[in-house]
C-alpha cells in the first residue's frame, strides 16, 4: 500500500468517526440512553446499506470490467417495485401495513435472491454465456417488471397508488430497527467471503484468459461472486428502497483517490465514502434543514451526472 493510500484511508476514517459522534450528539436533549440508542441504530443502518451497496458495485465492476454500470442494471429495483405492486394488488393496503415489517423483509428477500440466483445459475454456471449476456438478460427482465409495474399500477385504486408512489424513492430516514440484526449478519458472511478471495479477485481484474491462466476457476468465483451481489443489493433494497447510482457514485471516488487499486483498498475506501456521505446527507436534510427534501433524490442526481462524467470522459479517451 503506498503511502498517500494509507493517509486517504485514515482521514476518512478519522472523518467517519467524526461524522458519527456529530450525529450522535448534536442537540442532544432529554435522555441520552434513549437519544443514543434511537441515533445509533440509525447510524447502523447507514452503515450497513453504505457498506452493502459500495462492496457489491466495486465486485461487480470487477467480474463485468465495466466501471460504468452497477449491479441494479440487473433489474433488482425493478423485481423490489414489482413484488411490493403484485402485493399491493392482491392484497389491500391495510392487509399489508398488518404483515410485520420482517416477515416482508424476508419475502423481498428471499424472491429477490431467488429470481437472481437461477438467472445467474442456468444463464452463466450451467452454460457458456458471457457475463455481458447476463447483464442484458438482467435488462430486459428490468423492463419487463416495469411495464408489468406500470400495467399493474393503472388499475389499482388511488390509496394503493399512492402507495406505490412512495416505494419508488428509497427512504434512508425510516429503517425498521427489526431487521437490522438480520441484515448485519448476512452482510457480514459475504464480507468475510469476499475478504477470503481478496486475492482471486485481483487476478479476476486482470480479465477472463488471464484469471484462467494463473489457476482461478473462473465460472465458479463468478457464480458464488454473482451471488453475493445479489444477496448484497437484495439486503439494501429490502431495507431502503430502490437505489441505482449511488455505487457507481462512491466507487468511482474509490478509483480516483486510491492509486494502489487492491480490492483491500479500494473496498474499504468505497465503504468509508459511501458511510461519510450518507451520514452527512442524512444529517444535513434530517437536522439542519428539517426534513425539507429527500437525500435519495440528491444522491441520485449526484449518482446520474457522474455516470454522465464517465461516459463523456470515455468517449473523449
Amino acid at each position: 500500500m503506498f503511502k498517500q493510500d494509507k493517509y486517504i484511508i485514515s482521514a476518512l476514517v478519522v472523518a467517519a468517526l467524526v461524522c458519527m459522534i456529530i450525529f450522535l450528539t448534536y442537540q442532544t436533549q432529554g435522555k441520552w440512553s434513549y437519544v443514543l440508542t434511537l441515533r445509533g441504530t440509525k447510524i447502523i443502518g447507514l452503515v450497513l446499506i453504505a457498506i452493502a451497496i459500495a462492496s457489491s458495485t466495486i465486485v461487480f465492476h470487477t467480474i463485468s470490467h465495466n466501471r460504468i454500470i452497477t449491479p441494479s442494471i440487473m433489474g433488482f429495483d425493478a423485481l423490489y417495485i414489482f413484488i411490493q405492486t403484485v402485493l399491493i394488488f392482491f392484497l389491500s393496503v391495510q392487509e399489508i401495513q398488518s404483515i410485520s415489517p420482517t416477515l416482508r423483509y424476508f419475502i423481498n428477500l428471499a424472491l429477490m435472491i431467488a429470481v437472481f440466483i437461477s438467472l445467474f445459475y442456468f444463464l452463466f454456471l450451467r452454460s457458456n454465456r458471457s457475463i455481458f449476456l447476463l447483464a442484458l438478460t438482467g435488462i430486459v427482465m428490468g423492463i419487463f417488471f416495469r411495464s408489468m409495474t406500470n400495467f399493474m399500477i393503472r388499475l389499482l385504486d388511488p390509496d394503493s397508488f399512492s402507495t406505490i408512489q412512495g416505494l419508488l424513492f428509497s427512504s434512508f430516514g425510516s429503517i425498521s430497527n427489526e431487521l437490522l440484526s438480520i441484515s448485519a449478519l448476512l452482510i457480514f458472511i459475504c464480507l468475510v467471503i469476499i475478504y477470503k478471495v481478496r486475492f482471486q479477485l485481483d487476478i479476476l481484474a486482470l480479465g477472463r484468459e488471464k484469471a484462467i491462466i494463473l489457476g482461478v476457476n473462473y465460472k465458479k468465483l463468478v457464480f458464488m461472486l454473482l451471488t453475493i451481489i445479489a444477496i448484497l443489493v437484495s439486503v439494501s433494497t429490502a431495507l431502503v428502497g430502490p437505489i441505482t447510482f449511488f455505487g457507481l457514485l462512491v466507487s468511482n471516488l474509490a478509483y480516483l483517490i486510491i492509486k494502489n487499486q487492491n480490492h483491500v483498498n479500494l473496498l474499504v475506501t468505497a465503504c468509508l465514502i459511501a458511510i461519510i456521505t450518507l451520514l452527512v446527507g442524512q444529517f444535513t436534510f434530517e437536522k439542519l434543514l428539517e426534513l425539507q427534501g429527500t437525500l435519495s433524490v440528491v444522491i441520485e442526481c449526484l449518482g446520474g451526472i457522474t455516470f454522465i462524467w464517465i461516459l463523456l470522459r470515455t468517449h473523449k479517451r
